[in-house]
């Protein structure tokens, strides 16, 4: 007698009652764009019903995610002025810092994640402080350093370092502890591959590189063994998160990075998987809804413990007027 595995499919609350992946908004992570500047919404062309926000525009932005039951965002700040050293970065006084303040005074029960790079921030688009065309990585530790403790000194949750420097968790870590902050988490962009999945990310925070490319410390994706090291290293280092990025073009590397360690692990669905969505949507291509979810629930079913998307606000609408359960 063959298996009929189909017995177990034959109603919704039969999937319903025997389904083993599951989300919850508490695990969804929602980034923001935060321009510096007055009564700034601008849409960002290539990722559509995302925005760039000034601070003074960000109240109702708030108000809407607090009500969707969304509880956590990731900042990422946008500069009036760039220079070769980001110094607008790890100004106290900055467009994070400032909409960091501005949050925990309006809305306390948001978790905050502070994005900490310097490619916002570089008038050449950098991760960090250049040496002729390359990134000195020793040298920019202690800007990474100075950039997360002034977030903190503001009020962040959480720092998640995206830069892929080495050693830069071990360095964090200690600046932070050193001043007192030994209890703030970071959230370790382990796994951060090269990809053209960023495209529309960098039209969003104008963070382009001038020249080159970021080869030379974001991951290659050819190579199927160098995220152990890059994990194992950031564990060592302090890590309290593991993250991997991109995500959908990832998840082998997702499973076997949730397979092999302990922490909770992240994965960032990055702008081109989002405008990629977006754009198939709008042309009648696919179905919006269901396309989502199935990228979500295969992020979940690789490992990931929580997620950082930009299709948050429509996953949590879709909870409240009933059109999916999760």
């Amino acid at each position: 007698m063959f298996t009929r595995t189909r017995r177990l499919r034959k109603s919704s609350i039969m999937r319903e009652m025997v389904k083993n992946v599951t989300i919850n908004l508490n695990q969804l992570v929602y980034p923001l764009f935060i321009e510096e500047g007055e009564n700034i919404r601008e849409e960002i062309d290539s990722m559509p019903n995302q925005y760039r926000i000034s601070i003074d525009n960000l109240e109702n932005e708030l108000k809407e995610i607090v009500e969707l039951g969304i509880r956590s965002i990731l900042l990422f700040g946008i500069p009036k002025i760039k220079d070769e050293i980001g110094s607008e970065a790890y100004n106290d006084n900055g467009i994070v810092q400032k909409a960091v303040r501005f949050i925990k005074e309006k809305f306390p029960e948001i978790l905050i994640i502070t994005d900490v790079c310097m490619c916002e921030y570089t008038s050449h688009g950098h991760c960090g402080i250049l040496n002729k065309c390359d990134v000195n990585n020793d040298i920019t530790l202690k800007y990474l350093s100075k950039i997360a403790l002034s977030h903190v000194k503001a009020g962040a949750d959480i720092v998640a370092p995206s830069d892929m420097m080495d050693g830069r968790i071990e360095g964090i870590r200690k600046t932070l502890d050193e001043n007192g902050y030994v209890d703030i988490p970071i959230m370790a962009y382990s796994v951060k591959y090269a990809s053209s999945y960023y495209g529309p990310f960098r039209d969003a925070a104008d963070s382009a590189p001038s020249f080159g490319d970021r080869k030379t410390y974001q991951m290659d994706f050819r190579n199927n063994k160098e995220y152990f090291r890059e994990i194992e290293a950031d564990i060592e280092e302090g890590a309290d998160f593991i993250m991997v990025k991109p995500a959908l073009a990832y998840l082998d590397v997702l499973k076997a990075v949730s397979d092999r360690i302990n922490l909770p692990v992240v994965a960032y669905n990055v702008s081109g998987e989002y405008s990629m969505v977006k754009a198939g949507s709008k042309n009648g291509w696919i179905n919006e809804k269901n396309i989502v979810m199935e990228n979500m629930y295969a992020m979940k079913r690789a490992g990931a413990d929580i997620i950082i998307t930009y299709h948050a606000k429509d996953i949590a609408r879709w909870v409240k007027t009933g059109e999916i359960i999760l």
